[in-house]
C-alpha cells in the first residue's frame, strides 16, 4: 500500500473496495482514454485529466488544485510518465483530504469528560439522515454507550415514525412529540432526558426542509440555544449528512448548511450505488469540514468511519 496505512479490518476494507467499485471503474475508464497513446504527462494529458476529474464530481475548484500540483511536479521533475499518474494522483488527493482531528479511525470518538455528548444531525430529506442516525446509535451502543435519540424533525410524521423504527431496532429510548411541535422543545426534552438517564450520547434529528438560509439559520440557532439551557456547550457536534449519489447537488447542500450553521463534521452516504464517489474529495477540500463517516452499503456496519488513506487506496487500487 506504499505510504497508505493498513489500519482497517479486512472486512471493512473489502466493503469499502466494493462500495467504491462503480466510482473506481468509471474513473479509470475515463482516465485510460485520457492517456491513450501517451507516454509522457504533457499539457494535452493534463487537459484530459482535468475533464476526467470534473466529470467524476471532484468539483472544479478542487480539480484545478490537483492539476496545479501535478503541473508543479512536471516542471520540477522535467519528465513524468503516464504510468506514474496513478500514484501521483493518489498522493496529491490524499494531501488534499481533511484529516480527522483526533486521528482515531477504528472507533467512534467521544472526548473525555463530555457527557452527554450531543450530536445534532442536519441535512435535507432523502439523503439517508434517519438511517445514519440509526446506524450511529447501534455502533455507539455496541461500544457500551447509553444512547438517547431525539425526533426533532416534527414537520413530517414519516420522519418521527422512521426514527421510532430505528429506536426499536437498536433498542434505545427516543424522545418525541406530535407532528407540528416546536423542534426546539423536542431538543430540550431530549437533552434533559439524557441527563436524567445518565446517557453518554444524544443524537438529535432535525427538519430536512430546503427552506431559505435565514429561516434555517434561525431554526438551528434556536435549537442550539434551548439545548444549552441543559448542557452548556451543546451541541458538541453538528453532523451534516449528504447523499453522495447526487454529485454536485451535494456541494450545493453543503454550501447552504455551512452558511446557515457551524457544521463540524460530514457524513456522505450511498456511495455504493453511484459512480460519483469523487464528490467526497471535492466536498472535503472545499468546505474544510472533515468527512467523518461514509456509507458504503445497507448494513449497520456499512456506515464506516472515514479514513482518507484507505479511501484513496480503494479508489485508486486497480
Amino acid at each position: 500500500m506504499g505510504f497508505f496505512k493498513n489500519i482497517f479490518s479486512k472486512d471493512k476494507k473489502e466493503k469499502l473496495n466494493e462500495g467504491l467499485e462503480k466510482s473506481k471503474s468509471s474513473f479509470f475508464g475515463k482516465l485510460s482514454k485520457a492517456v491513450a497513446g501517451k507516454s509522457k504527462v504533457d499539457d494535452a494529458v493534463l487537459d484530459n485529466l482535468e475533464e476526467v476529474l470534473i466529470s467524476s464530481d471532484v468539483g472544479v475548484a478542487t480539480t484545478i488544485k490537483i492539476i496545479d500540483r501535478i503541473q508543479e511536479r512536471v516542471s520540477r521533475d522535467k519528465y513524468l510518465g503516464t504510468d506514474e499518474l496513478n500514484q501521483i494522483l493518489r498522493e496529491e488527493i490524499a494531501g488534499l483530504l481533511s484529516e480527522q482531528e483526533h486521528g482515531n479511525y477504528e472507533s467512534l470518538y467521544i472526548p473525555e469528560g463530555v457527557k452527554p455528548y450531543v450530536i445534532m444531525v442536519v441535512g435535507v430529506n432523502g439523503v439517508g439522515k434517519t438511517t445514519t442516525i440509526g446506524k450511529l446509535a447501534q455502533q455507539f451502543k455496541n461500544q457500551g454507550k447509553k444512547v438517547v435519540l431525539g425526533a426533532g424533525d416534527t414537520f413530517r410524521a414519516a420522519a418521527i415514525d422512521q426514527l421510532q423504527i430505528w429506536a426499536d431496532r437498536v433498542d434505545v429510548p427516543i424522545i418525541k412529540q406530535k407532528m407540528g411541535s416546536d423542534p426546539a422543545s423536542v431538543a430540550f426534552d431530549t437533552v434533559q432526558s439524557a441527563v436524567k438517564k445518565d446517557a453518554d450520547v444524544v443524537i438529535l434529528d432535525t427538519a430536512g426542509r430546503l427552506h431559505n438560509k435565514v429561516n434555517l439559520m434561525n431554526e438551528l440557532t434556536k435549537i442550539k440555544r434551548v439545548m444549552q439551557k441543559v448542557v452548556d456547550d451543546a451541541p458538541h457536534e453538528v453532523l451534516l449528512v449528504l447523499d453522495g449519489s447526487t454529485g454536485q447537488n451535494a456541494f450545493e447542500q453543503a454550501k447552504q448548511f455551512t452558511a446557515a450553521t457551524e457544521v463540524t463534521a460530514l457524513a456522505v452516504t450511498k456511495l455504493d450505488g453511484t459512480a460519483k464517489g469523487g464528490v467526497v474529495i471535492g466536498i472535503s477540500d472545499q468546505f474544510k469540514v472533515p468527512v467523518k463517516y461514509i456509507g458504503v452499503g445497507e448494513g449497520i456496519n456499512d456506515l464506516q468511519i472515514f479514513n482518507k488513506y484507505e479511501f484513496v487506496d480503494s479508489f485508486f487500487n486497480k
